[in-house]
């Protein structure tokens, strides 16, 4: 098993030079230890502590979650992951448990934060509300995943361990609700500008695109468009021309990203491979072969490899996969805001913006516009597959991108129109992963989810 994750925790530890493991305090540590409050009225050590949410980030939701869709697969036949790629998971599987735990082990880490950030009297307004926004926005990154994986699920907001370890899950509307506050909090927190000069920290319009993603996907499609225009049109941000560096730690399209200590990015090393050995993830053929004729973005961001006589394809997004280079791990980048933006215009009826904001896109992959005469659906088709060639191997977007759709031809989603067509297994009970075993076993008050 190739884990984004712990390749990343080296780096990290390296380039911030904690001293310390990678979470700044013991899962199952009291929230009144007192070296923890003491690390939140010092502005070194609470920045530091803060760093520690970075280091945490869990890459492997890029993988899994590609694999469930038609987005990129594990190369190598393994059990634990071909049951994400025939989407036929199973509730013990290490992968699932991994995927609850590690999240919600991040969001302990920001709800520690949170509250001994509120309550230290040492900092000062401007380091306080920017590490008060991070650690925010942090806890509704993980709960965007964890209520896109699993549905329903427990909103933990306290560092009580015992009452978090009894909770049952909570409505999906209630976490969404959550997600929402926070990154409306932490916009209002955060400034613009980025202490790292390389956009490796969270600022206020990592907290607005995040957000223009939780409107969508809520279907608060006027807030949606708002939200993206206003990174759009900040000026801070170009799409640039050049596709080859669209993945460069100093590229104006990045929103945020996660910095490495060599410039290698997680990805890199994930995607890529010497010549003549298979990377850990490779595309979905049909991904590949779904690309228009001319399209710069399969030019430039995948590659070919023969292996055994067999074709495989790679994502080439990153082109470092080791020593030292110029990339860090993009999460957010002004693309994905142009089609957030056209995604909402077309729900609203405005398809005319919307076609507009997708031939923004359509125009630097080398492609002809589309026509203005199209109907709302097949624009919203449209922006689907230019979500799919625009943001393949990024953060599981493809797999949630099924999943949130309304079918077009008879399936209750997208999810079952597609991937019902080419996995023997699937069955929209597939939606949702399920709750890990393991779970349950601890906590009783866990229900399942359907078809598990």
């Amino acid at each position: 098993m190739c884990n984004f994750k712990n390749s990343f925790l080296l780096y990290s530890f390296l380039f911030f030079g904690l001293v310390s493991c990678k979470k700044f305090v013991d899962i199952g540590a009291p929230a009144t230890q007192i070296g923890v409050q003491q690390a939140f009225q010092s502005e070194t050590s609470a920045t530091s502590a803060i760093i520690g949410l970075y280091s945490s980030a869990y890459f492997d939701f890029t993988g899994l979650c590609g694999s469930s869709a038609d987005d990129i697969r594990y190369s190598i036949s393994d059990p634990t992951f071909s049951q994400f790629t025939n989407d036929a998971l199973l509730s013990n599987n290490n992968s699932v448990s991994i995927l609850w735990s590690e999240s919600y082990q991040e969001i302990l880490q920001a709800n520690l934060a949170i509250a001994n950030l509120n309550a230290a009297t040492s900092l000062s307004p401007s380091v306080k509300n920017q590490l008060l926004g991070e650690a925010k926005t942090w806890r509704a990154f993980m709960y965007f995943y964890l209520v896109n994986m699993y549905g329903d699920v427990p909103l933990e907001l306290t560092t009580d361990i015992n009452t978090n370890g009894k909770m049952a899950r909570t409505a999906a509307n209630a976490v969404w609700a959550q997600i929402i506050a926070d990154l409306q909090s932490a916009v209002s927190l955060l400034q613009p500008a980025d202490a790292t000069g390389k956009r490796a920290r969270i600022n206020q319009y990592a907290a607005k695109a995040l957000l223009a993603n939780a409107y969508l996907y809520t279907q608060d499609w006027k807030d949606a468009e708002q939200m993206a225009s206003g990174v759009i049109g900040s000026g801070v941000f170009g799409l640039g021309s050049d596709l080859s560096g669209v993945f460069v730690n100093t590229s104006n399209e990045v929103i945020w990203q996660i910095a490495t200590a060599t410039g290698v990015s997680v990805f890199g090393g994930a995607f890529l491979a010497q010549k003549g050995v298979l990377p850990t993830y490779v595309l979905y053929d049909t991904l590949y072969r779904s690309f228009e004729p001319g399209d710069l973005r399969k030019k430039y961001w995948t590659t070919s490899d023969t292996i055994g006589g067999t074709p495989y394809h790679y994502v080439y997004k990153y082109k470092v996969r080791s020593g030292t280079g110029n990339e860090y791990n993009v999460v957010l980048r002004l693309a994905e805001q142009y089609l957030i933006r056209a995604e909402a215009r077309a729900q609203q009826g405005n398809t005319t913006d919307a076609v507009s904001d997708v031939n923004s896109i359509r125009a630097r992959a080398g492609l002809t516009a589309l026509n203005n005469g199209l109907s709302k659906d097949d624009v919203l088709l449209a922006i689907e597959q230019e979500r799919k060639v625009e943001l393949f191997g990024e953060w599981g977007n493809r797999w949630f991108d099924l999943k949130r759709t309304p079918g077009v031809s008879g399936g209750v989603t997208r999810a079952d129109e597609v991937l019902g067509g080419m996995k023997s297994a699937w069955k929209h009970d597939a939606v949702l992963y399920p709750i890990p075993s393991a779970q349950i076993i601890a906590n009783p008050g866990l229900k399942q989810n359907s078809g598990y």
